[in-house]
């Protein structure tokens, strides 16, 4: 049987203004109608597969949790990483807590924001590499490439892939992202491969693979799992320890350094959605090399992408040619399609400026749902807050506002003090200023109610939280 490790951390920052650090790309629909992460857990699931295993930050559980639930698939364990540290301590971590039950297992190492569209093809390609994980190989996955591509590193193959069918093959060396030259002088030889940053191995290998290549991290790695918390499902590494590990790719810390290397070529189609580039060639696209996306029109373009993440909001291309353009309701990103990777300047350009579209996405997700700004003002603000069924907020009072909630959709129940009413579609109640409250849906389908503040302050740190089944500080 084979663990799932799913890693879900990641910012994205190449794919703004659609990916931000606040909600980050692998749980957005870019390509189909589930997300990157959805896609990902349904992919390494069935026969021959363990319930997953995810590792994410404080901010993302609950998105984790309610995505996994909308596709039906239950987690084994989801480990809470105090900060990111990059990938060697994340599977070092993943490795540990599975020692506890399945030293002898094998995990499968996978970020959560690829697209591979065969997905049982992928799925017998790592069926492929369990014997030699087995056997106490370190097996990673390496995609036959389609194009002289800079954002990638390679695995250079020892031997000829011949026709690139999927079985162990003994791997010469790493590759660094290489230039446009060096990339078509690769692409050219035949036996290199994009490295997917996938890895298979069983528990005993990759730990005895840490203690002789990473023995640095063992320690504090091993005493944040041994001092973990669980908390409401979650297993919270412990932070002090983790604060002492080093942030290191799993490639520097180990595989780069390791002999026991073997590479499964793949060649089904894979994208690790790196760039808008990248969607714009996993996209459908016209016979001109179109693709669009929401409320999009395009006059006359040539290999362009339209893409409006706004139903309210129509993007409209005329006379385009090789251009990316994005629309949310609070930015929009227009590019040269061969600058696709250079996205990411425009979040250093912004969080330079303190503009908050450099990490903060329009929708605020919570456990119990999410809300969006809709209008602010001096001394007021119009919220949009969506409530899942059975879902609540928690009690909490505030210092410097007061509110006005107007239920449109379903039927809240309110607590104000020590009154408990229902409020259906197109009634409203007030909250003063210091009273105590929360919200509930007590129904079986979201509710939707517009809030209105008024006070000297609307920061979201204005909240004194009295009870929160969800835990939060």
């Amino acid at each position: 049987m084979i663990t799932p490790v799913l890693l879900c951390g990641g910012a994205g920052t190449r794919l703004w203004p659609l990916s931000r650090k606040s909600y980050p790309k692998q749980f957005s629909s870019l390509i189909g109608d589930t997300t990157l992460f959805q896609a990902s857990a349904q992919r390494l699931s069935g026969e021959g597969f363990a319930a997953p295993m995810v590792l994410t930050n404080s901010d993302f559980r609950f998105i984790v949790t309610e995505q996994l639930s909308e596709i039906g698939v239950d987690p084994g364990s989801i480990l809470i990483e105090p900060a990111g540290k990059n990938t060697a301590p994340a599977v070092l971590a993943a490795a540990l807590y599975l020692e506890q039950s399945d030293p002898d297992g094998l995990m499968l190492i996978a970020p959560a924001d690829h697209v591979v569209p065969e997905a049982a093809a992928f799925r017998a390609a790592v069926q492929a590499g369990v014997p030699a994980a087995e056997s106490g190989q370190l097996v990673t996955f390496g995609i036959k490439p389609t194009h002289a591509e800079t954002g990638y590193g390679y695995l250079e193959l020892a031997t000829d892939p011949g026709d690139f069918s999927a079985r162990a093959l003994p791997l010469s060396c790493f590759v660094e992202k290489p230039d446009a030259l060096r990339a078509q002088e690769m692409l050219d030889a035949g036996t290199f491969l994009w490295n997917a940053g996938i890895f298979l191995f069983s528990v005993k290998t990759i730990l005895a693979a840490f203690r002789t290549h990473a023995p640095n991290l063992m320690a504090p790695v091993e005493a944040a799992i041994k001092q973990a918390k669980p908390d409401l499902g979650f297993l919270r590494i412990a932070p002090e320890p983790w604060s002492k590990v080093e942030d290191i790719s799993i490639d520097y810390a180990v595989m780069e350094r390791a002999e026991n290397l073997s590479v499964i070529p793949f060649s089904n189609g894979w994208s690790d959605l790196g760039g808008w580039d990248a969607v714009l060639r996993e996209t459908d696209r016209d016979e001109r090399g179109v693709a669009l996306s929401g409320p999009a029109t395009a006059i006359d373009c040539d290999n362009t992408l339209l893409r409006s993440e706004d139903e309210t909001l129509e993007v409209v291309g005329i006379g385009l040619k090789d251009i990316i353009a994005i629309a949310m309701p609070d930015a929009v990103l227009i590019a040269n399609a061969n600058r696709a990777q250079d996205v990411k300047l425009a979040v250093t350009a912004l969080k330079q400026k303190d503009s908050k579209q450099a990490e903060s996405f329009p929708k605020d997700h919570r456990p119990w749902g999410w809300f969006e700004s809709l209008v602010i003002g001096e001394r007021f603000q119009v919220k949009r807050i969506v409530v899942h069924p059975g879902a609540a907020l928690s009690l909490q009072s505030h210092h410097h506002r007061s509110e006005h909630w107007i239920v449109v959709e379903g039927t809240a129940s309110v607590t104000i003090d020590d009154d408990i009413k229902l409020v259906s579609e197109n009634q409203s109640v007030y909250i003063p200023l210091g009273a105590t409250h929360r919200m509930e849906n007590p129904g079986k389908v979201p509710m939707v109610l517009i809030e209105v503040q008024t006070g000297s302050y609307l920061g979201e740190d204005d909240i004194i939280r009295y009870e929160d089944v969800y835990a939060r500080d």
